[in-house]
Parts: structure tokens; sequence; C-alpha cells
């Protein structure tokens, strides 16, 4: 894998954005993607869902649990897309999401060869 080609960073925002759509029926706002050593970021600003605003005006707390179950459940879905392009060539796949802001930045930490 070439990490630092603009086709590869096209795909991944690509199957990162393909994650967002399908998981909450829109993509992202903001989304690059940045390589550096044996590690890729993502910094994806995320598109608040109709859903997600009415949860939040009710409930707050389970906005908050379901925020933190919907994140985990991105991460396995983007993992699974990356595993299908990039057979063994990452390691992990970490993810912080602030509901509040709707930023989140991944981090996938490359298989040294």
């Amino acid at each position: 894998m070439i990490l630092d080609s603009n086709e590869t960073k096209k795909l991944l925002a690509q199957l990162y954005n393909d994650v967002s759509k399908e998981l909450f029926g829109v993509g992202t706002t903001l989304l690059k993607v940045t390589v550096a050593n044996q590690m890729v970021t993502i910094q994806a600003k995320h598109k608040r869902a109709a859903r997600s605003i009415a949860l939040e005006g009710e409930i707050p707390s389970l906005k908050l649990e379901v925020d933190f179950h919907l994140s985990l459940l991105y991460k396995r879905k983007f993992a699974e897309r990356l595993e299908a392009h990039f057979p063994g060539a990452i390691d992990v796949v970490l993810r912080d999401y602030d509901a509040h802001t709707q930023w989140a930045v991944t981090n996938l930490l490359l298989h040294e060869n």
C-alpha cells in the first residue's frame, strides 16, 4: 500500500464516508486524511442527524450512550472495509468521537513490514 498517494487517501476518505452514510444516512462535512510514519489520521466533522437532535433534547444521557455504541460500531465497520481493501496492512483502528462538536479523529496504525 502506497500511503502517500492521492489515490489511497481518496479511497480511505471514501470508505470512511461510506460507513458514515450507511450508519447515519449522511456523510461528513469535512474530511482530512494525513499520513505520518506508520500512522494514518482521519479527521472528520460529522453532520448531526435529525434523530440525534431529537434524542438529545428529550433524553441526553441516552443520546450519549447511543453515540458511544455507534462509535464502536463505526470503528468495527470501517475496520472491516479497510481489511477488504488492504488485507493485513492495518494493525488497529483507534477512534475518538466528541458528540458535542461532532468531530471524530480516527487513527490507523499500520503493520510494520
